[in-house]
């Protein structure tokens, strides 16, 4: 019989579980690692990594099948035939929307780390103090030199590759050598750099793809083809990354098909003793125990199991004493930006198939300079030559047209900023008891909507890439902003903010429940801002040093 009690749990494998396991069991601790849907194992399970647009049977495109089957998912791009399977179906796990807000999944081990964006960006004293600043959502009980020790010890693990620009509001790291620029992308880099006295920069997107192997982990082979799973492990996830490292310890257990659906706690010793777990298969419910407890699930996940939890003693759930638990729901809003076309460079093309994008740090209100709303944006962008999809049949006939087709099109640029959202207490999840999902559990209520304050920055993401594309000499630039919902961001943070105190938040400065300290919560939950800068990266910092604690914390037995 399999043991039930072990000295760590952790809920969820994704970009935080995965770390979690891996540094509570390199600590020595007996870990169980519980999933919720399928083990996707490393290369052998990413059945598409070498197939061909050809080999599908409908080109890796969608289906009116596959649209009334995900009536969430087909709203943006993860509705697609290549990686189906690896996003949690609408239907066996459905939600409630007060007002719209896109939700998407990945139940399965490794999570959403198998399909990121890969984008990884530290978060500064601009980031971690601006809610104190300006009286806005509650004080971060961390500063950026609490962390940057563990941005450290990430990053080289993790393999982020990206450039050394020595600029105080996107601080430097632990970094492989950048993927470079193509030729187009340097002549807007530079153009730019001239044009607005180094004050607005495109620099190489940061990025969890290698440029150098480690640790048995290849470099990237420019396929950008990342959401299919890397047989070569060259970009970073669980599969390639902290799971081996974890079951290398030897104290690691996996088990998949488990849906924790609430955490024990003992009120005499005001204590979590363990998770309760509903097998997905067997519909068979069991009682796991431990010292302490991980809640990596991700964002709405973690929350949806504290609401569930100790309700006999706080009946909106475990760490609900503040009144915050639910609340404050964020993500970054974005499909705002412009673009353009570039003259010349007709004898040049790109090598390979770049997998990240150039990036524009922040630069609105920074340094003394103030606009007529709080905080601010970044861009996610590149330049490449068109291919074949430009043509259109209606337009062209004849072997002539079908073999201009075939070379290299006109170069075009443009970017997409991605701007910070505001904390708001009244963005809010609750329990929905009227409506169950596939095993009968009460699904999440999402009540959420940007403000007025995104709203008006939102003028300056689209003007600003014009003003910086004509600059650099771009022709035919045109701004666009479309419709934009939370959620679509898939950068879901907030429920379960961390504090200066258990009256303003859910956890404290190292991620521990207020009201049960041997329960840490690491993911996007956490979060008592968004910054603009993707998150994933202080997810992995702040999951590590957590872990790093909780075993000391064990170690002296003050847990």
């Amino acid at each position: 019989m399999q043991s039930t009690t072990y000295d760590a749990i952790v809920v969820g494998s994704g970009i935080s579980g995965g770390w979690a396991a891996k540094e509570l069991s390199e600590r020595g601790l007996n870990v169980l690692l519980l999933e919720r849907g399928k083990n996707i194992e490393h290369i052998k399970d990413y059945v598409n990594a070498q197939k061909g647009p050809w080999e599908y049977p409908h080109r890796g495109g969608r289906t009116k099948k596959m649209e009334e089957d995900y009536p969430v998912l087909r709203r943006d791009y993860p509705l697609n035939e290549k990686n189906l399977d690896w996003w949690a179906s609408d239907r066996d796990s459905p939600y409630t929307e007060v007002k719209r807000f896109d939700w998407y999944r990945g139940y399965h081990v490794g999570g959403r780390s198998l399909m990121w964006g890969r984008c990884s960006f530290r978060w500064s004293d601009f980031d971690y103090e601006a809610n104190a600043r300006e009286g806005v959502g509650t004080d971060w009980p961390i500063r950026y030199k609490d962390i940057a020790p563990w941005y450290d010890h990430v990053e080289p693990f993790a393999g982020i590759s990206g450039s050394i620009e020595h600029m105080p509001q996107l601080p430097d790291g632990k970094f492989q050598p950048p993927m470079p620029f193509n030729c187009a992308e340097q002549m807007v880099a530079d153009r730019v750099r001239q044009h607005f006295d180094g004050k607005r920069r495109w620099i190489p997107a940061r990025t969890a793809n290698l440029t150098q192997p480690i640790g048995g982990r290849s470099a990237c082979q420019y396929r950008d083809a990342c959401w299919l799973g890397c047989p070569y492990g060259a970009y970073f996830s669980t599969q390639s990354s902290t799971l081996p490292a974890a079951m290398k310890t030897g104290h690691l257990t996996l088990k998949p098909w488990q849906i924790v659906n609430e955490v024990l706690y003992d009120k005499d010793r005001k204590r979590a003793s363990g998770v309760r777990v509903l097998d997905a298969i067997s519909m068979q419910s069991t009682d796991y125990k431990a010292k302490v407890i991980f809640l990596c699930a991700s964002t709405l996940n973690s929350t949806w199991i504290l609401l569930r939890s100790a309700t006999d003693i706080w009946p909106g759930g475990l760490g609900s004493s503040s009144g915050e638990l639910g609340h404050n729901l964020m993500d970054h809003h974005f499909r705002v930006g412009a673009e353009g076309r570039i003259d010349g460079f007709q004898d040049k093309d790109q090598y390979g198939r770049k997998p990240n994008s150039v990036y524009i740090p922040r630069y609105r209100n920074l340094f003394g300079e103030k606009r007529d709303y709080l905080r601010g944006f970044g861009y996610e962008g590149s330049a490449g030559r068109e291919g074949w999809s430009r043509a259109v049949a209606e337009m062209g006939v004849g072997g002539g047209f079908k073999d201009s087709m075939a070379e290299p099109g006109q170069w075009t640029v443009g970017g997409t900023a991605f701007g910070e959202m505001l904390p708001n207490h009244a963005n809010v999840v609750t329990l929905d008891e009227n409506r169950k999902d596939k095993w009968g559990l009460p699904v999440l209520k999402i009540d959420c909507a940007t403000g007025e304050n995104e709203h008006r920055m939102r003028k300056d993401m689209g003007t600003d890439m014009a003003e910086m594309l004509e600059a650099a000499g771009v022709k035919d630039v045109h701004t666009y902003d479309e419709p934009c919902f939370p959620g679509m961001g898939i950068h879901e943070m907030g429920t379960a903010r961390m504090g200066t105190k258990p009256t303003n938040s859910v956890l404290n400065s190292h991620n521990q429940v207020w009201d049960a300290p041997n329960v840490f919560v690491t993911d996007g939950s956490c979060m008592a801002s968004t910054a603009c800068q993707n998150p994933s990266l202080s997810y992995m910092a702040l999951t590590a040093r957590a872990a790093n604690f909780a075993a000391d914390e064990l170690t002296k037995r003050t847990l």
